[in-house]
């Protein structure tokens, strides 16, 4: 399919995973709530309805597919991309950017629109983030129920493998299609790492302090995987095409994990996007690792 491109890697995470943004982001300035929001990040523009400000939102980033009213709104680029021109054209109130888009907030900053600097590393940053975007908007009641319900159903999670055995897991996000080249796993930092902990993994590469790790096969193998989970967002691959890549790993037959048929692939956007729906990609991973758990 034309969706299925030659790399398995989901360019909106290695972007965020690769920018290296370390915390939480300060505020626009305070006054009246932004009445024409445009985000050209993924995980803020879900944040953005999840809260109820989605009648605010007039434009959104070209990786934006979640909820589907999103579709319907123009694209203005990402974060290599970004359509300055059009962006000014549609007169924001608001706009949210990452952190790293020096050039656009220099640009927006001219043209006096107030800036949401977004900076994201941790699943902590996602509930802060949600707390500020709901301050920034108008919706901060809202915001701080929907923050408080998914830091309760991460504990959920948490409690139900809390005393078993973590496998020692490679999670990749991307690779070359059919070859095991250019590989893309979870570092010892940020979103994926803490999903995998509190779903019950042992990150293999926890001691890589850096949220992306380009790995060679001799590094993994060094690492003995009892686990090797790929996540990545939904990408139009039929069942045939997605069998054939998990088949890629057999090359690897000393690892724990390929030994044992333990590689697994869940293909899902919940994995992938550190927004409002985390807690339910990190239950996905955590039903991988312990199916027994969620009977």
């Amino acid at each position: 399919m034309a969706a299925y491109k030659k790399t398995l890697i989901t360019p909106a995470l290695v972007a965020l995973a690769l920018c290296g943004a370390a915390a939480h982001s300060p505020r626009p300035q305070a006054g009246t709530s932004p009445h024409r929001i445009i985000s050209v990040i993924p995980a803020a523009t879900e944040i953005l309805f999840a809260l109820g400000a989605g009648p605010q939102v007039i434009a959104v980033g070209s990786f934006d597919t979640f909820p589907p009213e999103v579709n319907k709104l123009p694209k203005v680029g990402a974060l290599l991309d970004p359509d300055v021109e059009r962006i000014l054209s549609l007169r924001p109130d608001l706009v949210v950017v990452y952190a790293t888009q020096a050039e656009l907030k220099q640009q927006l900053q001219r043209a006096g629109i107030a800036i949401y600097d977004y900076k994201h590393a941790g699943l902590a940053d996602v509930t802060s983030t949600i707390r500020a975007l709901g301050d920034a908007t108008g919706h901060a009641a809202r915001a701080t129920e929907l923050a408080g319900s998914i830091e309760r159903d991460l504990e959920g999670i948490r409690a139900r493998v809390t005393g078993r055995p973590a496998p020692r897991t490679l999670l990749v996000f991307g690779h070359e299609r059919g070859a095991l080249r250019g590989i893309y796993a979870s570092g010892g930092v940020g979103f994926l790492d803490d999903m995998l902990a509190i779903a019950g993994g042992a990150n293999v590469f926890a001691d890589v302090k850096q949220q992306a790790v380009q790995a060679s096969t001799e590094q993994i193998i060094a690492r003995k995987p009892d686990v090797i989970l790929e996540i990545r967002a939904a990408s139009g691959a039929s069942a045939a095409d997605q069998q054939a890549e998990a088949r890629v790993w057999n090359g690897l037959g000393s690892l724990p994990a390929v030994r044992t048929h333990r590689v697994m692939s869940l293909i899902d956007d919940r994995l992938v996007i550190p927004g409002p729906r985390v807690a339910e990609g990190t239950r996905l991973i955590a039903q991988a690792l312990h199916p027994d758990a969620f009977k």
